[in-house]
């Protein structure tokens, strides 16, 4: 298989659209389509025809250019369920464990409740990438808007059992802030420290820190690491469980 081209681009103050290029079809996924004008102008960069756009959930910075992307291109709007305003233009509605024929592979759809209720991740095994919306960042996870602890951590374990090498698409640029607050719960972790000082000297040359492995965040993102010794003993909870551990590290972040 021809692997696909990605093109990342930034828009909003720190939001990440992507288009994924299947070069033997020509098919082209939007993910997200959060601000019309930045989708168009990468397009227009890059020379391809969207023929998809796979939303993840109905927040306005990830579908507030929905309809000007679809009227523009005639693509395809697929998405999650739901009655919000970010819902109303999804013609082709996916679901947990669907799967969606793009360029001669299968997007597999997992569902991962929590920063909302209706998020969706896509996951392509034969290309080895995952775009998890705001469910996984680098080094963080989503606020909880709508789901809860439980529901969250239910989800971050969907994809903690993914292929380590899998490459994760997240939307926004949060590694900066998100990496000062791990070490806050992970102070000894000698690859967090070395993360660290690596997305510091990407984001002084002006340089994204998405995507990264998931093996990566496996091994430095306090968020995937509720059963870690070191944090355990640096939070006091040798014995909690694993969604209690995690649901202190949110509840930390939210205040941090």
């Amino acid at each position: 298989m021809i692997p696909f081209r990605f093109h990342q681009f930034l828009y909003g103050s720190d939001n990440y659209g992507v288009l994924m290029h299947d070069p033997e079809s020509g098919q082209t996924a939007a993910i997200d389509a959060g601000d019309g004008a930045a989708y168009q102008a990468a397009i227009a960069e890059t020379g391809w025809r969207v023929s998809h756009i796979l939303l993840t959930h109905h927040h306005w910075d990830h579908t507030d250019g929905v309809v000007e992307l679809a009227g523009a291109t005639g693509a395809t709007v697929y998405g999650p369920a739901g009655d919000k305003d970010g819902h109303a233009h999804i013609t082709q509605i996916l679901a947990e464990g669907d799967r969606l024929n793009f360029g001669g592979t299968d997007i597999e759809v997992i569902a991962t409740p929590g920063h909302t209720l209706d998020m969706l991740n896509y996951y392509l095994p034969e290309q080895g990438v995952c775009f998890t919306g705001d469910t996984l960042f680098s080094l963080g996870c989503g606020r909880i808007f709508e789901g809860d602890p439980s529901m969250m951590w239910n989800s971050l374990t969907k994809l903690m059992a993914l292929p380590a090498n899998t490459t994760i698409y997240s939307s926004h640029e949060y590694t900066q802030s998100n990496a000062k607050f791990a070490l806050s719960v992970d102070p000894d972790n000698a690859d967090l420290i070395a993360r660290c000082a690596g997305v510091e000297e990407k984001r002084a040359k002006g340089q994204p820190t998405v995507p990264s492995l998931l093996s990566e965040e496996l091994a430095t993102n306090p968020f995937l690491r509720a059963s870690d010794a070191g944090i355990r003993a640096h939070l006091k909870m040798i014995e909690a469980s694993d969604r209690d551990v995690f649901a202190e590290i949110r509840s930390r972040k939210d205040n941090f």
